[in-house]
């Protein structure tokens, strides 16, 4: 007998994966452009650090950030000591690991965009613009495909994200417990039922967003 569906989980994974493809945006595109325009060795050291998280086991960066977040650290005491804000145990802990586990994917596929825009337009550019003009009015909507291409990435990324997320969260029904963490509690008491209707929205859930890739790359490719 499978138990009842907990909607609160859908809730919580909205949010974790909303505030986690906001930080990539807000962070994976300035790096991106930086690793796009920087020189060789400078662009490598950058790419290399912006990977880093994709070769790591999820639940390695759920513990660094775990250890960085918490007390025991000098930014987790700064955080909850002076400012009074508490992530670990928290849906925006869990959107912050979700977010650098992700970051790796938006990063790269930004840069690709970046790169892909013709120097001779942006030498031209350089010419009439300071260089935060010509960021906003012609390096975006240049590589506005790709980048929503790498947000959408980053959102997919982000709602399937159960390790680094389960570490910092943890599974608090209501609270942190998000579908991959509800799929995973489901299996471990035998609630099989309960597994296979969340994974079925998870499954369509990841149909929408495959169709929404694919066309945001095909608009990529043709811009």
């Amino acid at each position: 007998m499978s138990s009842e569906i907990d909607w609160s989980v859908f809730r919580v994974s909205l949010q974790v994966a909303s505030l986690a493809t906001v930080l990539c945006v807000l962070v994976g595109t300035p790096l991106a452009w930086w690793i796009a325009r920087a020189r060789p060795v400078l662009s490598a050291t950058l790419s290399a650090l912006a990977l880093l998280p994709l070769v790591l086991p999820p639940v390695s960066v759920g513990y660094y950030l775990l250890y960085l977040l918490g007390r025991q650290s000098g930014v987790g005491s700064f955080l909850i000591d002076d400012l009074g804000i508490r992530l670990v145990f928290s849906w925006q802990g869990a959107g912050i690991a979700a977010a650098v586990a992700s970051l790796p994917l938006y990063v790269r596929t930004a840069q690709a965009g970046f790169e892909q825009i013709s120097p001779s337009l942006l030498d031209v550019a350089a010419t009439m613009s300071p260089p935060r003009t010509r960021f906003l009015r012609v390096v975006l909507p240049l590589a506005w495909p790709s980048l929503a291409a790498a947000t959408l990435i980053a959102l997919a990324r982000s709602i399937g994200e159960f390790g680094a997320t389960v570490v910092v969260a943890g599974s608090i029904p209501g609270r942190t417990r998000t579908v991959p963490a509800a799929i995973y509690d489901a299996v471990q008491g035998g609630d099989y039922g309960l597994a296979n209707a969340l994974a079925l929205f998870t499954l369509a859930g990841g149909l929408v967003l495959i169709v929404a890739l694919s066309a945001a790359l095909r608009r990529a490719r043709h811009a």
